[in-house]
């Protein structure tokens, strides 16, 4: 698999690696400059020389893994016989210095409902490297002129129409942080309802008042979810006190409270 693939597919599956180039060569190198190679946990793709070169860049690279490094390192790797080595000695006469960049695991959220605090918060959530789903029972919500704004962002945009909103919760990857607000909430319900249904998700918030969640707290126990389970949703989302009802400003907020969020799962899983 050619690196640039690697890449890709470690982030579809959700999986951090460690991207390796080499930076600089003086004298003779098994590569030049610009070479690349992928490493992750028991998987490479590419090279960057093999022998000691490799091994040792690889070495490196899966203990930045396990210990969760976030900061790219450089290494720099004499080729000549009098170079102290651990994985065999490369007697091409050179020295190669490479850099080793980590390739986090990106956020994922899921925008249930694109109305007006959806789209407001998605055009947030665009400007930053993560993978939105945005999914709305309604396809005009997801016409391709209004969503134009969030498509120009930095963030890898999927769009689900899906008339039975709860199904595309089996389309979003591990890890996901799942946002309700949907314009209907029986649509609210069945979402949360299936969610706690689902492993797979990381936090689950409905947007709404503390009504609305006592309401449908009562309706989750109804549907058998104990109280354990019940609580792994959180209502109402967003920071905590916050006075104004402006789709912006609500929008804001909540993604405040991602924000915080993702900086939880990296401290859980590292980069």
């Amino acid at each position: 698999m050619h690196w640039l693939a690697a890449v890709q597919a470690l982030r579809d599956e959700r999986q951090a690696g460690v991207l390796v180039t080499v930076a600089d060569v003086r004298g003779h190198a098994p590569r030049d400059a610009g070479a690349k190679m992928v490493v992750a946990h028991g998987r490479s793709w590419g090279s960057v020389g093999g022998g000691n070169l490799e091994e040792t860049a690889v070495e490196r690279a899966r203990a930045m893994l396990t210990t969760g490094v976030v900061e790219p390192e450089q290494l720099t790797l004499g080729l000549t016989d009098r170079a102290r080595t651990d994985h065999g000695r490369q007697c091409c006469g050179g020295e190669v210095t490479l850099m080793l960049e980590p390739l986090p695991v990106v956020p994922a959220v899921a925008v249930f409902g694109v109305g007006h605090v959806g789209l407001e918060l998605a055009r947030i959530l665009a400007g930053h490297d993560l993978d939105l789903h945005l999914v709305d029972s309604r396809a005009d919500q997801l016409g391709t002129e209004r969503l134009a704004p969030v498509r120009a962002g930095e963030a890898r945009v999927r769009v689900h129409h899906a008339p039975v909103p709860e199904l595309a919760l089996g389309s979003v990857p591990p890890g996901t942080h799942v946002l309700v607000m949907t314009h209907d909430h029986a649509e609210d319900f069945a979402l949360c309802d299936a969610a706690l249904r689902c492993a797979h998700l990381g936090s689950i918030g409905l947007i709404g008042s503390a009504a609305k969640w006592a309401r449908f707290r009562t309706g989750l126990t109804v549907e058998g979810h104990d109280d354990a389970t019940v609580g792994r949703i959180r209502c109402p989302i967003g920071l905590a006190g916050l006075p104004a009802k402006e789709p912006a400003a609500i929008a804001v907020s909540v993604a405040a409270e991602l924000v915080g969020l993702f900086a939880a799962d990296r401290v859980r899983t590292g980069p």
